[in-house]
């Protein structure tokens, strides 16, 4: 495959902060709390589907304490439009228990606490150590996964592999935005059944690796 050079990767980020220059996730939370339960739960989901399964939900849950009295059974009915819900239900009851036991209902700063949660793996705890603390981390989803090595950003086929490769290659003035440009350049411009190459910032840059070189699309 075929990979950008360190000025042309510059030159994708600085053209994404042009036109956008403070992208924010599309979960809508009131609180850290709320955004970690809304990350859970939209595994395998949109960020429009849990928007509208939680705007009722965050109405009446706002704290670890809220959510535990509310209980599984219920919690389920809120979101039960949600993919895999009753899972999801059992991890965000599970996780705002040990939120109050061991983290004063507090959510943790540290991946190593985060992960410690049930419901949060490595992609969750990026994406709350990123958007809540500000930290450069690099939470890949499947748009990351799936547009990184074919614009020629990172190599990799796992989501720990792409990660590592962009923590290396991306410039750290850009690092604390990347994931949300890169999100939401996967959604809505470089997508997986028709990408809209001829609307894409970076069509003169990316390497297209695994698509034709002449192709209807691109």
């Amino acid at each position: 495959m075929n990979l950008l050079n360190a000025s042309q990767i510059t030159e994708v980020f600085r053209r994404f902060q042009s036109l956008n220059a403070h992208p924010q996730t599309e979960l809508v939370a009131p609180n850290p709390y709320c955004l970690l339960v809304s990350v859970i739960l939209s595994a395998q989901t949109t960020d429009k589907a849990v928007n509208r399964a939680t705007a009722p939900l965050y109405e009446a849950v706002s704290t670890p304490q809220q959510m535990v009295e509310l209980g599984e059974e219920r919690l389920s009915g809120y979101i039960r439009s949600i993919g895999l819900y009753k899972n999801k239900s059992k991890h965000v009851i599970a996780m705002s228990k040990m939120l109050i036991e061991k983290f004063g209902s507090n959510v943790p700063d540290s991946r190593e606490e985060l992960e410690s949660l049930p419901g949060v793996g490595r992609k969750t705890a990026n994406v709350i150590l990123n958007v809540v603390y500000g930290k450069p981390t690099m939470p890949v989803d499947t748009h990351l996964l799936r547009i990184c090595p074919k614009i020629g950003l990172a190599e990799g086929n796992s989501p720990l592999a792409v990660e590592k490769s962009l923590m290396e290659r991306i410039p750290p003035e850009f690092m604390n935005h990347a994931h949300h440009w890169l999100i939401l350049h996967g959604r809505y411009i470089c997508t997986a059944r028709s990408p809209k190459c001829a609307e894409c910032p970076i069509s003169d840059l990316c390497c297209r690796n695994g698509l034709p070189r002449e192709s209807d699309s691109c």
